[in-house]
């Protein structure tokens, strides 16, 4: 019994002894897993917080007990009842210029005389008279307003001269142009267009502001291409307001200094609805058939297309009564010719867009305006002046559209033909503005350049920015 006992208890022993010794490596490993775990899990701890606090910042508004100096949502009902300020710090501020009567009022009394009229005492009480160049009326019509009746305007007008960012000669430079226009020598006015120029030139040489910076703070509109044409190596470094670089040196005028605006259009705007079905005319035009420069390729064109059966092509001049005649025939044509004239805008383009007649542009070296919004390929057709020449080509073109990619050409043109509209309230006047607003960044740059430059006397014109197009285009639906 006695040897049993002692058998087992060696047996024993000897299974402890075993055990004990399989299970001291796991022991010795465990200081290294938990040190490993612990690593882990801080890590992981970090990790989380981290995503926690990203976004909590970016994207939760933490709730923050009330100001007493800052409303809260409980005071919108007090705030809307409060008038709205007038000012904001991200606008740019705009001063105009009081010019003496003979740059503004002054001319449309000339205009006036020169057709007849009589002498008024106040001349302030006369209507500008209407023509495709009005864009300097509205513009100076928008900045004669009040400021409280401006609010959705991109630019801020200013009353006191130090507080503007740029500065606005609203003279009527387009309309100074044709007083005498069609008039023959001796027929009672002996306004000139030359000594309006020269006279605006001195004063605005004399005003603190223009002296302050050279010019390039200030914003001259000059929309017929001859308009300035006496003055405008003296304004070049202002911000011209351009219906295109027609008559323009590359160091006169560019795309990246000034903006182009369109014309006034004179046609009704089209209120039916899409579609052909009372467009029985392929393709329409009426103006002047004879131009000079690149215009001469209206008369190739009468050529080619007089004697189309779907054609309307007509030679007239600015009247009432053809005015008339274009707003009919625009109005029943799927397509409208935009050949160049004397420089290579038009106003017959816009007249096309807002009669949601396809405008087909034949014009190489055009700039349009507001390119950075609007992409006219999407309503216009284009083709270069040599391919338009061909016999047969164009009509050939215009015939193979689908009547469903007109209507499209048709939507795209209702879209936007409010920025073409000078009397809608978010129309032309506003992205003018918007543009202009867009040049201040260039503005305070040439301002900081010039300061530095040593100026000097060059035998050819220097263009140190992007110029105009002189490339011409690419023909295509």
């Amino acid at each position: 019994m006695k040897t049993r006992k002692a058998t087992a208890a060696r047996a024993s022993s000897s299974a402890s002894a075993s055990s004990s010794s399989s299970t001291l490596p796991l022991l010795s490993n465990m200081p290294r897993k938990s040190s490993l775990f612990k690593h882990t899990l801080i890590a992981t701890v970090f990790f989380l917080l981290a995503i926690y606090a990203f976004f909590s910042t970016f994207f939760h508004s933490p709730f923050s007990p009330p100001d007493s100096s800052s409303p809260s949502f409980l005071d919108l009902d007090r705030i809307s009842s409060q008038e709205t300020p007038n000012i904001s710090p991200h606008k740019v501020k705009v001063f105009m210029y009081d010019l003496p009567h003979k740059f503004t009022f002054g001319i449309i009394q000339q205009h006036s005389l020169a057709r007849g009229g009589s002498p008024v005492p106040d001349v302030t009480t006369l209507k500008y008279p209407g023509h495709q160049h009005m864009h300097e009326w509205f513009l100076f019509s928008d900045l004669s307003r009040p400021q409280s009746d401006r609010l959705g305007s991109p630019v801020i007008k200013v009353t006191d001269p130090e507080e503007a960012d740029l500065f606005y000669v609203p003279v009527f430079s387009s309309l100074s142009l044709i007083v005498n226009a069609g008039r023959p020598p001796g027929s009672g006015s002996d306004y000139s267009d030359e000594d309006m120029q020269n006279q605006l030139v001195d004063w605005l040489k004399g005003q603190e502001y223009w002296k302050r910076n050279n010019g390039w703070d200030h914003v001259i509109i000059a929309g017929d291409p001859n308009a300035l044409y006496r003055g405008v190596d003296h304004v070049k470094n202002a911000v011209l307001l351009v219906s295109d670089f027609g008559r323009l040196r590359p160091d006169q005028g560019s795309l990246v200094k000034d903006v182009i605006i369109p014309y006034s259009h004179r046609i009704s705007a089209y209120t039916g609805d899409f579609g052909v079905k009372d467009r029985k005319t392929l393709l329409f035009f009426m103006g002047n058939r004879y131009r000079k420069e690149g215009g001469k390729i209206r008369d190739l064109l009468f050529q080619i297309l007089e004697n189309e059966d779907d054609v309307v092509i007509k030679h007239g001049t600015q009247s009432r009564e053809n005015r008339r005649a274009a707003s009919r025939g625009m109005h029943t044509s799927k397509f409208c010719l935009n050949p160049a004239g004397d420089t290579p805008s038009a106003c017959r383009l816009f007249d096309s867009i807002v009669s949601l007649c396809v405008p087909v542009i034949v014009s190489d070296s055009i700039e349009l305006p507001f390119e950075d919004i609007i992409d006219y390929k999407k309503f216009s057709v284009f083709v270069e002046t040599t391919t338009a020449l061909k016999p047969g080509y164009l009509v050939s073109l215009l015939r193979k559209v689908p009547e469903e990619q007109i209507i499209e050409y048709q939507k795209a043109m209702k879209e936007v033909r409010r920025y073409y509209d000078y009397t809608h309230p978010n129309g032309t006047v506003n992205e003018i503005w918007r543009q202009v607003s867009q040049k201040l960044p260039l503005i305070k740059y040439m301002i900081n350049r010039d300061k530095r430059l040593v100026k000097r006397e060059l035998s050819e014109p220097n263009c140190s920015c992007l110029c105009s197009n002189q490339t011409g285009m690419i023909s295509s639906l």
